[in-house]
Formats: structure tokens, sequence, C-alpha cells
């Protein structure tokens, strides 16, 4: 089985990561963090441009594409760090939510009890009734508490696909493996151009140490979602999710360390790498339930068990 890139994949992460980079740069993610609220033209764009609509058929207006190709788009907002419920809204494309697809339509959903930007949206998929709002570590994902977890998870059981449940878990761990590559690169960046006691800190054999397990696990997690994105397997998701967190979660942590005292200030970009991961982590069930279902998978008869 081949995993390479075809030459239309490749364009399409190159298109996209230019769309994102020109309209959601650094600039217009800092300006975000001083306006809160959702960009609704912005939102419109990307619907303009069939982010949502990806794996939509052609017939219904969509851009008839497969999940490696949503993977590949949700890996570059990850990279970005856009806001907003992406993940929710192209499951409610695929579902034929009215205006989700072209971005007319901002939908979120409940999830394990916490639904993301309910003030910002048209439609909520699962009961958000009584939700409360908490104070979310990350600045650009407003929360929600719903009593008793807000019933079923819409994105838990079978909407327009029965994969909704896993396809929902491997757009999100497409999104970490897209913030874990963007903070290995800051990582290096910074070990490149910081100097101390006139070299480099990248020079440092502890920092290189650092950088070069931020790599290996970037890579190892991309390997995996990549293939999950091919196989569509539930395991395969499951996997790729526990891998596409740790590099997320490990390298914005292993990142701050590069940068020292720094990366900690409010006028870097390393802390909301790890806050958006931390909340991201939280998403389509905690990763409790990932690495339950493979150990369940590992499980074997006892010697001497009757078949």
């Amino acid at each position: 089985m081949d995993f390479q890139l075809t030459d239309d994949q490749r364009a399409l992460r190159d298109g996209v990561r230019a769309l994102l980079e020109g309209r959601f740069g650094r600039q217009a993610l800092r300006t975000a963090l001083d306006t809160p609220g959702l960009d609704r033209s912005l939102w419109r764009e990307l619907g303009e441009a069939g982010f949502f609509a990806l794996t939509l058929p052609e017939a219904e207006g969509g851009v008839g594409l497969g999940l490696p190709e949503a993977v590949l788009a949700f890996e570059q907002a990850g990279r970005v760090l856009l806001p907003g419920p992406l993940v929710a809204t192209h499951l409610a494309a695929d579902a034929r939510v009215p205006g989700a697809a072209t971005g007319q339509a901002v939908v979120t959903a409940v999830q394990g009890g916490l639904v993301e930007w309910l003030d910002e949206a048209d439609v909520v998929r699962g009961d958000a009734s009584g939700a409360v709002p908490l104070r979310s570590v990350d600045p650009l994902t407003p929360l929600h508490r719903v009593p008793d977890g807000g019933g079923t998870d819409p994105l838990a059981a079978p909407l327009a696909d029965p994969l909704a449940a896993p396809l929902a878990v491997l757009l999100t761990a497409a999104e970490q493996l897209g913030s874990a590559s963007r903070t290995c690169e800051l990582a290096v960046q910074h070990a490149r151009t910081r100097e101390q006691f006139g070299r480099p800190v990248g020079a440092f054999q502890a920092v290189k140490h650092l950088c070069a397990g931020m790599l290996e696990r970037v890579g190892t997690a991309r390997a995996a979602v990549y293939a999950a994105a091919v196989t569509a397997d539930p395991l395969d998701i499951a996997a790729a999710r526990l891998l596409a967190d740790e590099a997320a979660l490990h390298g914005a942590r292993d990142c701050l360390q590069v940068h020292g005292g720094m990366g900690f200030t409010w006028e870097s970009d390393v802390h909301l790498h790890l806050k958006r991961a931390w909340v991201r982590a939280r998403r389509s069930g905690d990763v409790t339930e990932s690495e339950e279902m493979l150990a369940g998978d590992l499980l074997v008869d006892p010697p001497g068990a009757a078949v």
C-alpha cells in the first residue's frame, strides 16, 4: 500500500496552507486574541473554498474528495490555530445540515458534556439546554459545560455516515498533527537564531535532544494519521489519535523549554499551541477511550479457555 501523497494531494495541501496563512497569518491570530468572536467573513471564505465540503459528493455541491484530503486540510488548519468548530461543521456538511457546506452556517456539537463556540453557533447538534460558560484555557476556544453530559453525543452516534464518531476523532488528530508540526518548526527556528554564551542555543546537546524528540514524534504521528485516513479503521484512528495528541502536547511543552522564559510570555505563540492542544484532547471523548479501544483489541483468551 502506497501512503505517499499524490501530486493532486500535494497541490491541495499547499493550496490550503497558502489560503490559511494568507487569511489567518500571525497578525490575524494576534488580532483574534484581542477581539473575541468568530470571523464570519473568514468562515464564508472557507466555505467558498470547499473546506467544509471536501468529502461531500460533487452531485450535492461538494468537492467530492476523500478522507485523506480532508485530513490534509485539517492538518493545515491546526498549523495556524484556525479557530472555530471546524470538525463539527465539516461533519454537519456531510450530514446535509443546511448552510454548513458553504460556510453560511456555523455548526457546533455537544461532546462529552462540553460544547465549543455555543454563543456563535447557528446550529447546535445535541441538547445544550442549561449550558453554562466555562473559563476556557484556550482564549480562542470558548466553552460551555452541559449538565448531565447533554444527552447523547451527536458525533458518537451514526449520522449520515456510520464513521461519524471515528471521523471526528481523526480530523481532530489531524489538527493536533498540524499544531505539533508547527511547534517543532518554531523550536528549531528559535534554536538556530537565539544565542547564549556567544553560540546558538541549538548547539547545546540538551536543546538538540528536545528538537530531535519533537521531530520523531511528529513523523510517527503523521504516518499514523495518514495511514488511518486511508484505512478508515476505527482502531487505526484510535492509535493515530493517541500519537497525535502526544506529539501536540509533548511537543508544545518541549517547544516551551527550547524558548525558555520567553515561551511563557503572552507575546509568544507557543503557549497558544499548548492550550489548544489541551482543549482538542478533550474533544470526541478523552484519550482514555482510545486507549480502552486499543487495549480491548489486544485482549486474548487465557490459556486453556474454552473456545
